[in-house]
């Protein structure tokens, strides 16, 4: 684990390639600390060990909080760029780009880029299995960095990083891939538009457990489907696991896609309420 001083000149470097200095540099240091070191570190606390210096006690705290605003922050950005960029598209074509470039693949592969994982604060289990260089990881990791550079300084400054890193470089190629009638976005974006096209409901997603410590969780996610009928029970469609919320979601939503393309090929869904058993997982 590496302190703050052998780390300091990768985070200069972020800051950068970020374009943006931080005044409150306590945040930008919270957004590059993954779970697994405050995990390490409130353990080592709680046993009386000595810990490795690390990170300033003020920010010992992980990243999800900020991950969890970055989250919501890239995903206004992104749809106000698009509604500008594109007055004529239609809400399903611009919720699919939208869904494309806050996917989990597209905003690792641009911490990637920036080479993200080269400041990270990680433990020294997450550290030894490649953390640095895991995509989900990355992906949370940038979010919460966006978060960040939110509360830095303010909307502007966050939209000013993400249309340059985010959008900008893929929005063109992605707009064209759907004129060519191609496929992009995730499988939740997939799930809910093959829903609606069909008028039978809205994909419903609940945890249904969680397992292992509290730096390497394991979430369930039930993704359902609401009835027709008020009174009726919603279907449940699939299960999927993960090791964040995200990536269950996306995991249910895979399994539940393609089992309702499979079904479609063979018959057409009439109603939620005829809905094949053998979906059901």
């Amino acid at each position: 684990m590496a302190n703050p001083q052998t780390r300091q000149p990768a985070i200069e470097a972020l800051q950068q390639r970020i374009g943006h200095t931080f005044r409150q540099l306590h945040l930008l240091q919270r957004a590059l600390t993954h779970s697994s070191l405050a995990y390490e570190q409130a353990t080592e606390e709680r046993s009386g060990s000595a810990p490795t210096p690390q990170i300033p006690a003020l920010d010992l705290s992980d990243n999800e909080q900020l991950e969890f605003l970055g989250d919501a922050v890239v995903g206004l950005i992104a749809a106000d760029s698009l509604y500008r960029r594109y007055p004529e598209l239609q809400e399903g074509e611009l919720t699919r780009l939208r869904a494309a470039l806050v996917s989990r693949k597209h905003l690792g592969q641009v911490a990637a880029k920036l080479d993200l994982g080269a400041a990270l604060f990680l433990g020294k289990g997450e550290e030894r299995s490649g953390g640095r260089k895991k995509a989900a990881l990355l992906a949370n990791t940038i979010e919460a960095v966006i978060g960040a550079l939110y509360l830095d300084g303010g909307l502007e400054a966050a939209r000013v990083f993400v249309e340059h890193r985010v959008v900008e470089p893929y929005v063109g190629e992605l707009r064209a891939t759907i004129e060519r009638g191609g496929s992009i976005g995730d499988y939740k974006s997939a799930l809910q538009e093959f829903l609606q096209a069909r008028k039978i409901g809205q994909p419903q997603y609940v945890i249904k457990g969680e397992s292992g410590p509290d730096h390497r969780k394991r979430f369930l996610i039930e993704v359902r489907m609401a009835s027709a009928k008020v009174e009726s029970e919603p279907r449940i469609l699939a299960r999927g696991s993960g090791t964040t919320k995200k990536l269950a979601e996306q995991e249910a939503a895979r399994r539940a896609y393609l089992k309702l393309l499979h079904e479609s090929d063979q018959s057409s869904f009439e109603s939620a309420e005829r809905l094949p058993e053998e979906l059901v997982s």
